[in-house]
């Protein structure tokens, strides 16, 4: 009954669509509230448009705006991702307002995503909900669909670093190019963004300092750290600077074709994935990434016994945490002191591993296994030393012992029987033997 009454106070309609309740109250006849029932029946199956207000911006503008705020504070890095996913936005919600988009849009889009994975997913969400708060900090009339949606849950996966021999392995497997390319960012511990955009202008040979140039800072600031130019990178560098060509700034470039300019270009790298994967294969190692070699760099920093707070300021960190997270690798100085264990007292009489041993055996397997002592002996003992004592003579407990018992009058029992079996079909064969015949 979507229609009814309630004493003292009045008539209301209360009834279900698509699984969401609607009710109103209180209305002074029934005639009141079934008029105002198929009015809201009416209204929910056939919605009023959104009216479009001047001051509700499109989506499309909104995510140009975001991408060109991108790329004037962000590094080119950054601006590329997020011109990855602003496309596929588009191609959902390009022609609606802002306003239209609504959190079970949202959630729909991100729960597709999810199918890749749980971060990719996270990752959509996180570079949506930027866009959107980024509207509302500029004063736009855009709201934010994202509020309310929680991010997925994730397994951390453990983040692969490589061992030291497969790093060196990779960086000589190389040819001249590539090796000094590789060299120059273990050298520094630079990042391959900088490194990509290090120009002459940023190397002094006068007093061998490398300045590497970033922009992971919050405003998107372009700042320089300074780093000492070791023999080895002077070396590099020098020969390098006596090949370069007249007119080109930067120490590592190429030429590519440019779909902009329609015409081959020379110019620094954007990246140089294909590089890794090349090399990780040809020297047939598991393949790792540019990022590997600067925590290399900061692993034998540490293993030599420099200060965190220098490595911190050598690899650009702000935040002393993050420097730390570098370090996580098992180094030489872990190794050293989990080796000084088999000189402990508590670690020398451990006995040594039978290589015979079965393993992934059942629990009962390792039972203790104790030699129960004669029917007799073990009744006189009971009688004299009780359940409890008796177990803890043989090690076990006086369940063990009361099992025991049952065993010996169980097996008692049954020898009794077969025995009684067999003497009364000994003695029944022995009287038909014996049977007197019958007078004929």
């Amino acid at each position: 009954m979507s229609v009814y009454s309630v004493k003292g106070k009045g008539w209301r309609y209360d009834f279900t669509l698509k699984g969401i309740r609607h009710t109103e109250a209180w209305f002074k006849t029934k005639a009141d509230a079934r008029k105002a029932e198929v009015e809201r029946r009416e209204e929910l199956k056939n919605p009023k448009p959104v009216e479009r207000t001047s001051t509700d911006m499109a989506f499309l503008e909104l995510v140009n705006r975001r991408l060109d705020h991108v790329q004037a504070y962000n590094s080119d890095s950054h601006y590329s991702s997020y011109t990855y996913m602003a496309r596929r936005w588009i191609k959902h919600w390009g022609s609606l307002l802002c306003s239209e988009i609504t959190l079970l849009m949202v959630q729909d889009h991100l729960n597709k995503r999810r199918k890749v994975s749980a971060y990719t997913a996270n990752q959509d969400l996180r570079y949506l909900r930027a866009t959107f708060n980024w509207g509302l900090r500029k004063k736009l009339d855009v709201g934010n669909p994202t509020d309310g949606v929680d991010f997925f849950p994730t397994d951390k996966p453990k983040k692969y670093v490589p061992p030291k021999e497969d790093v060196l392995t990779v960086v000589w497997a190389g040819d001249q190019e590539a090796q000094q390319y590789l060299w120059t960012i273990l050298l520094t511990a630079g990042r391959v963004g900088e490194i990509n955009n290090l120009t002459w202008d940023d190397i002094n040979f006068d007093q061998r300092v490398v300045t590497l140039w970033t922009r992971k800072r919050k405003g998107g600031n372009r700042e320089p750290r300074e780093v000492p130019m070791i023999d080895n990178l002077y070396d590099i560098l020098s020969v390098r600077f006596e090949m370069r060509e007249p007119g080109m700034p930067w120490v590592f470039w190429h030429t590519y074709w440019s779909r902009k300019q329609g015409k081959w270009v020379k110019g620094p790298y954007r990246d140089r994935k294909r590089l890794m994967r090349s090399l990780c294969d040809k020297a047939k190692v598991k393949y790792f990434r540019f990022h590997a070699l600067r925590h290399l760099t900061a692993s034998i920093l540490d293993d030599l016994g420099v200060h965190i707070g220098v490595i911190q300021r050598i690899l650009g960190h702000q935040n002393r945490r993050t420097t730390e997270i570098y370090l996580h690798s098992i180094g030489e100085a872990e190794r050293d002191a989990m080796a000084k264990l088999k000189d402990s007292r508590l670690f020398k009489d451990m006995p040594k591993t039978d290589p015979k041993a079965p393993i992934n055996q059942p629990t009962s397997f390792y039972a203790r296994k104790v030699d129960r002592p004669p029917h007799t002996v073990l009744k006189a003992e009971i009688e004299k030393l009780g359940f409890a004592a008796t177990g803890r003579k043989y090690g076990v407990s006086d369940n063990a012992i009361r099992k025991w018992i049952r065993a010996y009058e169980r097996d008692e029992s049954v020898r009794l029987s077969r025995k009684n079996s067999h003497t009364d079909s000994h003695t029944d064969n022995h009287k038909q033997k014996r049977s007197p015949r019958k007078a004929t």
